[in-house]
């Protein structure tokens, strides 16, 4: 009896210890198959976790998830700033660690969370780069050609403005999600989360035209319901897209570094500057974290402070 109770009492204990690399693989299949995320972000997560094992291994000799302490944390970001990682990196990293933590404490794999008491590295504010309301009008009018794809890619710069979507959203829009008539188009964001974005009436005429006039023509036996086709009647690539965007805007004098989330900054910063909800863009936008979309309020403020500087007597 005492050796069958020894060796219940040794494979428990191996339950408990086991590699802090082994806790990243379950993590790791759990943002797959529980969270839906992306196979972007679920590598982005296994690097950043697998640095720190490594380094644990290395500098601390701990392998075990349950010996880290927030101590060890607070060197390994430290170590890694001082390496030359970039603020913004370094807050990925850290927001790694804290969701893989906590996700430990939540099923009671350790006791604790080392990385709560450490502040996030302070997260740089890039203002995101946007066309003003008559470089937007410039660049979509330009194309005016009645031929295939001249329609199409109308109807591309047109929804892309008109309803603030993501470029993987426009390149994955289907016939089937897509209202003409109530001006609405449902799209799968990040998360695989699905929303309804609204299309303005502009952009409801120039996909109206390039359904009936246009996309026929490109109709393949083996296409599929995709909104917008290549010239070989297949799903056009992200790349594709970007290519389009770019050579539309340098075509009409625009800087060549326009790109489609540039539109999706305009969408938004335009429907804040005309008195919109910021809860109701965060809603357009498809934003998880209303901190996402507050962004755009610095944008704003920023035009307010130009025209004050302009115009104010004593600015």
């Amino acid at each position: 009896m005492n050796a069958i109770h020894c060796l219940r009492g040794a494979a428990a204990q191996g339950m408990n210890v086991l590699r802090m690399l082994d806790f990243i693989d379950r993590f790791v299949l759990y943002l797959a198959t529980e969270r839906g995320l992306s196979v972007n972000y679920q590598l982005s997560v296994r690097r950043s976790l697998e640095a720190l094992a490594t380094w644990l291994k290395k500098d601390r000799h701990k392998e075990e998830v349950a010996h880290v302490t927030t101590q060890d944390i607070a060197d390994y970001l430290a170590f890694r700033k001082h390496g030359g990682l970039a603020a913004s990196s370094a807050r990925i990293e850290w927001i790694a660690m804290r969701i893989f933590f906590r996700w430990l404490g939540g099923r009671g794999m350790r006791k604790g969370d080392p990385v709560e008491p450490i502040l996030g590295p302070r997260q740089e504010q890039h203002l995101p780069d946007t066309l003003n309301e008559e470089q937007v009008r410039r660049l979509i009018e330009s194309v005016s050609g009645q031929e295939p794809l001249d329609r199409r890619d109308r109807a591309i710069l047109e929804l892309f403005y008109a309803s603030g979507l993501r470029l993987a959203e426009l390149v994955n829009a289907r016939l089937e999600n897509l209202s003409l008539e109530e001006g609405w188009i449902r799209v799968t964001g990040k998360g695989k989360k699905t929303r309804l974005a609204p299309v303005g009436t502009s952009a409801r005429e120039a996909i109206a035209a390039w359904l009936e006039f246009a996309r026929p023509s490109l109709v393949k036996p083996k296409t599929q319901s995709h909104i917008f086709l290549s010239r070989r009647g297949t799903s056009l690539t992200t790349t594709r897209v970007w290519q389009i965007v770019r050579e539309r805007a340098a075509m009409c004098g625009l800087d060549v570094g326009v790109h489609p989330h540039q539109l999706r900054h305009s969408f938004a910063t335009h429907l804040l500057n005309h008195g919109a909800d910021l809860r109701v863009i965060q809603e357009m936008l498809g934003h998880a974290d209303i901190a996402t979309t507050q962004i755009y309020t610095h944008v704003d403020q920023g035009r307010l402070k130009a025209v004050h500087r302009k115009f104010h007597p004593r600015p």
